[in-house]
């Protein structure tokens, strides 16, 4: 082993017993520190599905905006296999429950593979005519199945099973914070794997150039189809964990603003790149919650109410500092670049240098 990879491995152990004891903490005395508990736990679902969804629009080049509806199979499947048996008719107060469905239930991770099983089943019905299209188009296609998928979990003939409009409640939670942050690792460890095998190299000469990875052989239908699949199975699996992260659920939490919501995180963090979404999510669910404090009205500096300081203020600054990072970072934080440690000392080396140079010119 070199001292290179030496080096590289000491570190990462290092950044994982850190991270690590920094959740054990928090744990530990999870009253107190259940607001950024919650934020963590957000953060890491939402860090999946921007993921999945990288790996469909960043890495195979197909422009979806699906996510919404399929994070609602995931959710609802989810939802109504976890709720407690002895709960449900309080519940299905208002129309009941399928009789079938009344005693049916499983834990709460196979409940989520379920849910992401029947997402990558709908992925695979619907990817036959929608895969056809391109660019903007699919992206329409694939909206307008958001929307129609949750109008169907809202609609008269649904509500037997999904509660229609009424929504679903008394979801079970996680235990622990450490129960979400390991089933996302293991989900993004799992696409990791996929984007460095042959299927991910193929997924990556489609999105390149779909006409010369055609003429080496590579199957566009069947290699985007299979991508298109996946990243809705992943998508489904995270439907599943907001489900129980927030604990109630209904049609209107699946608005196409999620999707964009997810959308901005992949963008934010660089299309292409993994570490990108994951970071891009902290910052975007951090971000939010770290200004907060905007929209309080009574908020004061140095005694002075500051009149801007009113409910939505949050969202203009916010979306101002987005704008400002856009312009500065097109390419997004990390671009289609991964985390390295070189790439990290390489960065503070370049800022040295930088700085070194500047004062030799004065």
């Amino acid at each position: 082993m070199s001292k290179k990879t030496t080096r590289d491995l000491v570190l990462s152990i290092l950044l994982a017993g850190l991270v690590c004891a920094i959740l054990a903490y928090f744990q530990a005395d999870s009253s107190a520190h259940s607001y950024a508990i919650s934020i963590i736990e957000r953060s890491v679902i939402y860090a999946v599905v921007a993921v999945a969804m990288n790996l469909l629009n960043g890495f195979t080049g197909l422009f979806s905006l699906g996510q919404a509806g399929f994070m609602a199979i995931g959710a609802y499947v989810t939802a109504v296999l976890t709720i407690p048996v002895e709960m449900r008719q309080s519940v299905y107060y208002m129309n009941g429950i399928a009789g079938w469905l009344e005693n049916l239930s499983l834990p709460m991770v196979p409940a989520m593979i379920l849910g992401g099983l029947f997402a990558a089943g709908a992925a695979a019905l619907i990817g036959i005519p929608v895969l056809r299209l391109k660019s903007d188009y699919l992206a329409i296609a694939t909206l307008g199945f958001a929307e129609i998928i949750r109008a169907l979990l809202a609609a008269p003939v649904m509500d037997k099973i999904t509660n229609g409009s009424y929504g679903l409640n008394n979801i079970p939670g996680f235990k622990n914070m450490f129960q979400p942050i390991i089933l996302a690792a293991v989900c993004i460890a799992i696409m990791v794997l996929l984007i460095n095998s042959s299927y991910g190299r193929a997924f990556k000469a489609i999105r390149e150039d779909d006409v010369a990875a055609e003429a080496m052989g590579i199957n566009l239908f069947r290699h985007k189809e299979l991508s298109f699949v996946i990243s809705s199975f992943f998508t489904g699996m995270a439907g599943g964990m907001l489900a129980v992260f927030m604990r109630s659920i209904d049609t209107k939490t699946f608005q196409v603003m999620l999707t964009y919501n997810i959308l901005l995180i992949v963008v934010l963090g660089g299309i292409g790149s993994v570490t990108g979404s994951i970071i891009g999510s902290f910052l975007i669910n951090g971000g939010q919650e770290w200004l907060r404090f905007l929209d309080d009205s009574s908020f004061t500096i140095g005694g002075a109410a500051i009149p801007l300081f009113k409910p939505g203020f949050r969202m203009v600054i916010y979306s101002v500092l987005l704008m400002v990072v856009v312009l500065f970072w097109r390419r997004g934080i990390m671009g289609t670049s991964e985390f390295t440690w070189d790439g990290l000392f390489n960065l503070f080396k370049r800022k040295k240098n930088k700085k070194s140079s500047a004062g030799g010119e004065v």
